[in-house]
């Protein structure tokens, strides 16, 4: 599906944020491991979050295909090896099976689990055979995808607890600290010292309630400040959350945007906008869903800058590193590759080819969100594979209606 938009001149409404599908994965599998006692209030309604739905609920010897869902495939790799006598077989989309998970499997199966390859070594598909694990120490690299660290974490209540070492740079804490979090809110210990991680054996099955997710909240800020004397209210965001993404308020922090909270959720105002062009130099290692919303937006306020700490977005739903360049290019702006850690934008402008651009979303929801407030700058925008939202946020495009953006579906 392609969508066009035009922006209006300043944005104002009450937005009802979707829920955090990253928290609602681990809640939902938490509870499974549970035996469904424990209630999970307002998970997520997205693609993401209904495969691990549906797939909990899936049986011995069935073919369960996650399509996209990275955190699904990671987390139920980890749930399925616990199934004692329970074979399936987990699958993907021609990208998920391009997406490393050796790391993952390799420590399940210093654990005990039964896990087999069905094609590459070190990639789905794979074929799992629950069986009888044990607790015990693992050591797992820090610097690779922290959703493997907590596939880990959430099953080793469930067989007999233990530790995780992690071995050298550690990418993307918060959701490794997010993971601790929910599994403490639903009845088991969790320490977390340095580079070790103790997991104590068994969870009670508390209930729990699922916050609004600040990932969702980046293309909200990005808006705010490219729309002069913009007011959004963010619905359900908490000051005091667990997830990472909540320091979009100091980046916001840092362009003029004010976050104000009260007991519905945040306010963005930009009444303070800083409209400098002073550079911006920024790790994001440990919030990289971030960098694909705050890269377009700082382009586009021509703010020269350099993020380091973004390697891992290689192995998301697309190469993000490749898909911003290609996509920031028919913008006209030339972003930098700096190795394999690091992009940059320094002022460097070519022609714009194509009027209005049309901005392919590579099949990524990110994609698609962050570049939809480039309609600011460049009326008519179209953004072509539009329905990618729907992984994570499928009321988005409603929403930018609903704050004054017009938008052409077909």
């Amino acid at each position: 599906m392609k969508i066009q938009l035009t922006a209006p001149l300043r944005a104002s409404g009450s937005i009802a944020l979707p829920t955090s599908k990253s928290i609602s994965n681990r809640a939902l599998l938490i509870a499974a491991l549970c035996g469904d006692e424990p209630h999970v209030s307002r998970p997520a309604l997205c693609d993401d979050t209904a495969v691990m739905v549906n797939a909990l609920s899936r049986h011995d010897g069935e073919l369960i295909n996650v399509g996209a869902a990275g955190t699904a495939m990671r987390f139920l790799t980890a749930y399925f090896a616990t199934r004692e006598g329970v074979t399936v077989t987990l699958d993907g989309t021609e990208r998920m099976r391009q997406r490393p998970i050796g790391v993952l499997v390799d420590a399940l199966r210093s654990l005990g689990a039964c896990i087999d390859y069905l094609g590459l070594e070190g990639f789905p598909p794979l074929r799992i055979h629950g069986t009888v694990m044990h607790g015990g120490d693992v050591e797992m690299a820090g610097g690779v995808s922290s959703q493997f660290i907590s596939a880990v974490m959430m099953v080793m209540p469930a067989i007999g607890g233990g530790t995780i070492r992690l071995m050298g740079d550690i990418v993307s804490l918060p959701y490794i600290l997010m993971t601790a979090a929910v599994m403490r809110d639903m009845g088991t210990e969790v320490d977390i010292v340095d580079n070790l991680i103790t997991v104590g054996n068994g969870y009670t099955g508390q209930d729990y309630m699922v916050e609004a997710d600040w990932s969702a909240a980046a293309p909200w800020y990005a808006l705010t400040a490219l729309l002069s004397g913009s007011s959004l209210s963010l619905e359900g965001l908490a000051a005091d959350s667990i997830q990472g993404d909540a320091r979009l308020v100091d980046l916001g922090r840092k362009l003029g945007i004010d976050t104000r909270f009260d007991a519905l959720g945040a306010t963005l105002d930009s009444s303070h906008f800083i409209g400098c062009c002073c550079s911006c130099f920024a790790d994001m290692a440990s919030t990289p869903d971030l960098v694909p919303s705050w890269t377009v937006l700082l382009c586009l306020l021509e703010r020269s800058f350099r993020m380091t700490g973004v390697r891992t977005l290689r192995l998301k739903e697309s190469d993000r590193i490749e898909a911003l360049r290609e996509e920031l290019l028919k913008l006209g702006y030339v972003l930098k590759i700096e190795g394999e850690d690091a992009i940059s934008w320094y002022g460097e402008r070519v022609a714009v080819g194509q009027n209005p651009p049309v901005i392919n979303s590579h099949d990524d929801h990110r994609m698609a969100m962050a570049f939809a407030p480039a309609a600011v700058r460049f009326p008519g925008l179209i953004i072509d594979g539009a329905e990618a939202v729907s992984k994570s946020y499928p009321s988005y495009w409603q929403h930018l209606e609903q704050v004054g953006f017009e938008l052409v579906r077909s």
